[in-house]
């Protein structure tokens, strides 16, 4: 047994990895890659207070709502800061844009890249132990390194990103990125403190059986959503919703799947925020060979107008949300 433990190879890691593709690319000069160093450092520190949750005063709201409305968590806060400073050390980042903040941070410096991020989506669920996550955006500035941040930098269309990922906290950590050459995942290794590739050149079925929607509030969707539901209990289609979007997204990437947030009495427009939720995994699912689409349009098409603007979200396999739109065009 030993031995054969011994023989096992430990595999490429993540600095390794992203040195040989920053390597791969004539006119890369790094920041890039040492963003994505520095949300890996991160990940790490928010997976560790993440598996320590129950036995410390981390967990639960903390008693403030952020710009959205919604209850703030313990955790989101410190998630937060975490990543905030993580990214502003680093210096190639030079504004962040956060779901728990109401305004852009500028970070005045010559940082090269503006951050959207959702630094820990679904943490409600942290109480429950249910698998959550982080979701980051990468965009390349507009403007001219050393000026101050313009409306022109931040509302750029999702198809503007030059990189896109999430990490999912659950069994196990994982890392999922692209800089639009395909999609990587790689493992955390908490006995080493390393990232492993684990999941290399990810690919999404063309078709699935799984659909993941929020069916309590059924009776305040559109027709074309109802219509669509009804088609996916009518083909025996299986119903799992998570509730917490990393997880959903992730599963239904490795095996097969829609996941679909519409609007709905509640949330007219959808709930999801377009620059930091729906932009990153739209990239994400393309690159892998699937679909995002608000029902009607291409996500990444989209042009933002405002800094927490939310969208419909229709995402997975190819064949699944081309089923959508069909029944948006009646």
């Amino acid at each position: 047994m030993e031995d054969s433990r011994i023989a096992l190879p430990i595999g490429t890691t993540l600095d390794r990895y992203i040195k040989k593709k920053q390597d791969e690319f004539q006119y890369a000069t790094g920041e890039l890659s040492q963003l994505l160093r520095d949300i890996a450092l991160a990940g790490k520190v928010v997976n560790r207070e993440i598996n320590k949750a129950g036995l410390i005063n981390i967990v639960g709201p903390i008693g403030a709502q952020n710009v959205q409305g919604e209850d703030q968590q313990k955790l989101d806060v410190l998630a937060n800061i975490r990543f905030i400073r993580a990214l502003t050390k680093g210096g190639e980042a030079c504004a962040i844009i956060s779901e728990e903040d109401e305004e852009i941070t500028d970070l005045s410096n010559d940082g090269k890249y503006v951050i959207a991020i959702d630094p820990l989506d679904g943490s409600s669920n942290i109480d429950v132990n249910v698998s959550i996550g982080t979701i980051f955006s990468i965009y390349r500035r507009v403007t001219p390194v050393g000026t101050p941040i313009t409306k022109e930098d931040v509302m750029q269309k999702g198809k503007e990103q030059a990189a896109a990922g999430y990490l999912l906290y659950g069994s196990s950590t994982m890392l999922v990125y692209t800089t639009g050459h395909g999609v990587n995942g790689f493992t955390y290794e908490p006995s080493l403190g390393e990232y492993f590739l684990s999941h290399p050149n990810m690919s999404i079925p063309e078709d699935g059986k799984i659909y993941s929607i929020n069916e309590g509030s059924y009776n305040s969707f559109s027709a074309p959503v109802k219509n669509y539901v009804n088609f996916c209990r009518e083909n025996n289609y299986s119903g799992r919703y998570i509730g917490s979007l990393v997880a959903d997204f992730h599963r239904n990437l490795l095996k097969g799947g829609i996941y679909m947030y519409p609007p709905t009495a509640a949330s007219p427009n959808g709930k999801l925020r377009l620059l930091y939720e729906c932009n990153a995994l739209a990239f994400i699912v393309e690159q892998a060979g699937g679909t995002a689409s608000t029902g009607t349009q291409r996500i990444l098409d989209l042009q933002p107008e405002e800094l927490h603007q939310r969208a419909p979200l229709f995402i997975g396999s190819k064949n699944m949300v081309n089923k959508v739109e069909e029944f948006y065009k009646g």
